[in-house]
């Protein structure tokens, strides 16, 4: 009698081990939520190489703008829409290109 009471006091404890294990890797911090937050951590990690490559196209355009006079002159004249002598802009209107 002792030996059958403990091989079912055995299963019952292997069901009830078996049964948490299913709930567990099934529950809100289970498999899913594992999976989840790998795909998050990819996509984080994509992000914050496409910011790094923007910082640095940045910094390299930084760079030209300190030392190349005439990349400083093009870009002032950009933001002010100045004109040299003898320069004509031509606007065109927004429809043209639509065509």
């Amino acid at each position: 009698m002792k030996s059958s009471l403990r091989t079912a006091a055995s299963v019952l404890a292997i069901l009830l081990i078996g049964t948490y294990g299913v709930v567990a890797l099934r529950g809100p911090q289970g498999v899913p939520a594992l999976l989840e937050k790998q795909r998050e951590i990819r996509r984080l990690q994509e992000q914050n190489t496409d910011l790094q490559r923007d910082v640095q196209a940045k910094r390299l355009r930084i760079d030209r703008l300190k030392h190349s006079p005439s990349e400083q002159q093009n870009e002032i004249r950009k933001r002010l829409k100045m004109l040299r002598r003898g320069e004509k802009e031509f606007i065109l209107p927004e429809d043209a290109g639509k065509k």
